[in-house]
């Protein structure tokens, strides 16, 4: 009887058990930096309706219990859920008093990519816990609450119901807009049933337009004396209540951008602004939360298009609030962006774009302390690496045909309108120009991902690099405790500062009789800031970014004792003898 080989059966017992691993190690060669085999399987070439982003979220949260948490922060106004995923190490502290970074994206409806970016980020980070270090430390000692979506009911039509490019820009609140006492019974018709909105062009004789001879899909404008053959009639589109206008009184029109509340301006000043700040359910919840969780010290929000990493004021009236130490942390962190992303330029907005009030932007650090940029996704840039500019109609065409093999254009076709006459309707769809196409869309979500975590990452970190003590005689000692801010955020911005939105940082002696304590000014003079009241727990206003700040207490017979620090954006420190 032969000897069993027990080595050759647990090996075949091996194979069975995880034979699947095995073969996706024969069909697959990782790549480096990205997800391996990962738990939740996604597209990152593809846009996700409002369900495949809950539906996605919901599986991430499943997958990874102890790094996620799933949570509503609030209603949209059609009722729909605006779904926050916490994403954090559970098992070394509280996300919550951890320094956090805050992400979301789609606050207009019909920038639909930033909840991709945002939903790429929870994905990466939770998929790549435990693969890279850098990763695994990361989320050891920060948190990122990250909302895809801040308007999931206009994201929801943008994508099922007939728009343009550019529509809605609002939310689903209906407004009058002609004012001629009815609200939204004018919109966009999609006269050709394709769910696209696009252009509609009519031949005539003091037209402005030809069609080019080497390439009927493009209109060139002739010289000011010469006839063209056709006129522009705008987007598709009736006259359906009858007033001589087509598409004048559709969805809004309000701009969930201009509701913040800092430097807020009536309509009549900021277009766009609706009855007052915060008068957008929407908004309200999202600075419900912030509220409530000082520990944010970063935000990011994602928009598009024009590849920008932006930063505020948004208004030049506002130009000082924003102090010098405070713009070389965005210039240090923005510029590292700029390396990040190419074809992406970092800017102020009211001196590079325009002016903006009561801009979100503006309210997360205005009103909040928090240092936060906007991305306006997307550049012409990406598709042939040349800076060709917004909007060339020769460089999207060429997309068009080379690129996306002509997915990009609807070509033009007869139609009977009712009050034009014959047109002819065609154009670009709806998501194209302002939204990636796939191709492109995973590797400007991986990069906008990098710069957001390379924020996150320089959010405050807090140690106790040294305590000394020193005997002052008759039972008297003196300690002082160095602690050391490891990261370019301080643990209050200057406008933290300045209004003193968040308490002071809190530096504590435990099991010792403290008969004095004080923040040392400067060590080589002995210059110090005694604290009267409570010497056990001082309060100090501020610990710089890269810098250290020392604590000394005078105590009497200590032994062994403890310090810690807490800091609402900088966390948490301790040391113990």
């Amino acid at each position: 009887m032969k000897a069993i080989n027990y080595t050759s059966l647990f090996c075949l017992a091996i194979v069975l058990m995880f034979g699947s691993v095995s073969q996706a190690q024969e069909k697959f060669f990782r790549a480096i930096g990205t997800p391996h085999e990962p738990k939740v399987e996604a597209s990152w070439n593809r846009y996700n309706t409002y369900d495949g982003i809950v539906d996605l979220m919901k599986k991430i949260n499943k997958a990874y219990p102890k790094l996620t948490r799933l949570e509503s922060i609030g209603k949209s106004y059609e009722d729909r859920d605006i779904y926050m995923l916490t994403v954090s190490d559970f098992n070394t502290g509280n996300p919550d008093e951890k320094p956090a970074m805050y992400i979301d994206g789609n606050i207009h409806s019909n920038e639909i990519q930033g909840a991709e970016f945002s939903l790429y980020t929870a994905w990466y980070l939770t998929e790549m816990f435990d693969d890279l270090e850098f990763i695994t430390e990361l989320l050891e000692d920060k948190t990122f609450y990250i909302v895809p979506t801040i308007n999931p009911d206009a994201r929801d039509n943008y994508m099922k119901e007939p728009n343009t490019p550019h529509s809605p820009r609002s939310g689903m609140i209906v407004l009058d807009n002609d004012g001629d006492g009815e609200s939204g019974e004018d919109r966009f018709d999609d006269l050709d049933g394709n769910n696209h909105i696009t252009y509609m062009i009519r031949k005539s004789p003091t037209g402005q337009y030809i069609k080019d001879p080497q390439d009927d899909r493009r209109l060139i404008r002739v010289a000011d004396e010469e006839q063209g053959e056709y006129e522009m009639l705008g987007y598709e589109g009736i006259d359906n209540d009858g007033d001589g206008e087509v598409n004048e009184d559709g969805i809004g029109y309000y701009d969930p951008n201009r509701d913040w509340g800092w430097k807020w301006q009536p309509d009549y000043v900021q277009r766009g602004a609706y009855k007052y700040p915060f008068s957008l359910p929407e908004n309200r919840a999202v600075a419900d939360f912030v509220m409530k969780h000082p520990n944010i010290a970063g935000a990011q929000s994602y928009h598009n298009y024009g590849g920008m990493i932006l930063r505020g004021p948004g208004a030049e009236e506002d130009k000082d609030t924003y102090n010098r130490e405070d713009v070389r942390i965005y210039d240090a962190i923005a510029e590292k962006g700029e390396e990040m992303i190419p074809g992406y330029r970092y800017l102020t907005v009211y001196k590079d774009l325009y002016s903006v009030f009561g801009g979100e932007l503006d309210w997360f650090y205005g009103g909040r302390g928090i240092y936060t940029y906007t991305n306006e996704l997307m550049v012409s840039y990406l598709y042939y690496h040349k800076n060709e500019g917004r909007g060339n109609q020769e460089e999207e065409l060429k997309v068009d045909k080379y690129l996306t093999f002509g997915d990009a254009f609807i070509d033009w076709k007869e139609y009977k309108h009712p009050q034009y006459g014959t047109i002819e309707i065609g154009g670009f769809k709806k998501n194209f120009g302002r939204a990636h196409p796939g191709f492109l869309l995973e590797q400007d979500a991986h990069r906008n991902m990098a710069f957001t975590i390379y924020h996150g990452y320089q959010t405050p970190k807090l140690s106790i690099i040294d305590v000394e003590e020193k005997s002052l005689g008759s039972g008297l000692k003196e300690i002082t405790a160095t602690i050391y801010n490891e990261r370019l955020m301080p643990t209050h911005s200057s406008q933290d500062l300045k209004f003193k939105i968040e308490r002071p940082d809190l530096v504590t002696i435990s099991n010792a009789d403290v008969v004095a304590g004080m923040i040392v000014e400067d060590e080589d003079f002995n210059k110090v800031n005694e604290q009267v009241h409570h010497p056990e727990t001082l309060r100090v206003p501020n610990i710089p970014g890269m810098e250290t700040v020392k604590a000394r207490w005078i105590v009497s017979g200590a032994g062994n004792y403890n310090i810690n620090v807490d800091s609402a954006k900088g966390g948490k420190a301790s040391w113990s003898k």
